[in-house]
């Protein structure tokens, strides 16, 4: 398998003297092509600090952060935005989306920033997939959470990215629809041999996945193989 996202001495240290803090320190690790890997701690521990370097949201103070074997680390910022919006999908926990268009286009979006052709028919496809193929032309403050929130994962797979980055994608929904949300985002891992990088508290809601990386005050405290997951 390819390694589509590695990460390499990375640190993290915001502050200086007696405020400095570091919020990680020495990360190391990659993720395979298709992959579905859970990032796990509690409040604290540096995943949210981890997912805005992974999501090139904020530079690293050391190390080196590769997306499809470019080294990420020295790009200028509008070099960064149109690579993040390449390479890149998101889901958030609140789906973000903008309610006065469509759930189409929604989707279509970030297509279009991108320049991408045949948005429309991509966009129209990728909601059939996540079971929405009746909701197209209904603004998005007039469906559930639930449907939402698979209209969010449906825009964050637009762009074909090479990793979809998942921010607590249950964490604003029940047990029901929580688990209807993770079996769409496995399924979608399986079809497309999409790369997820799902950033989470807990790992109940998700059963069996590749991988779990735990992180401690900043650090990685271990990094469980598909053998070991129960």
């Amino acid at each position: 398998m390819s390694s589509v996202l590695k990460v390499s001495g990375l640190s993290r240290t915001f502050g200086r003297g007696d405020y400095q803090v570091n919020a990680l320190m020495d990360i190391n690790f990659s993720i395979n092509r298709g992959e579905f890997v859970l990032i796990v701690g509690s409040s604290g521990s540096g995943k949210s600090t981890l997912l805005n370097q992974m999501g090139l949201l904020d530079r690293p103070t050391t190390g080196t952060i590769h997306i499809d074997g470019v080294n990420t680390t020295n790009m200028n910022e509008g070099r960064t935005s149109s690579f993040r919006n390449r390479k890149l999908g998101f889901i958030f926990q609140f789906s973000n989306l903008l309610t006065d268009l469509t759930v189409l286009e929604n989707v279509m979006l970030p297509m279009q920033i991108s320049g991408r052709r045949g948005a429309r028919e991509y966009a129209i496809e990728l909601l059939g997939a996540v079971g929405l193929r009746d909701y197209l032309h209904k603004r998005t403050d007039r469906i559930s959470g639930g449907q939402a929130q698979r209209v969010a994962v449906a825009r964050g797979l637009a762009n074909k990215p090479s990793v979809v980055l998942a921010d607590e994608p249950t964490g604003n929904l029940d047990s029901a629809n929580s688990a209807d949300v993770v079996q769409l985002m496995k399924s979608m891992s399986k079809q497309l041999n999409q790369t997820f990088v799902v950033v989470t508290h807990d790992t109940e809601d998700f059963g069996d996945v590749d991988r779990i990386i735990r992180l401690k005050d900043g650090r990685i405290l271990s990094e469980m193989a598909p053998e070991v997951v129960s």
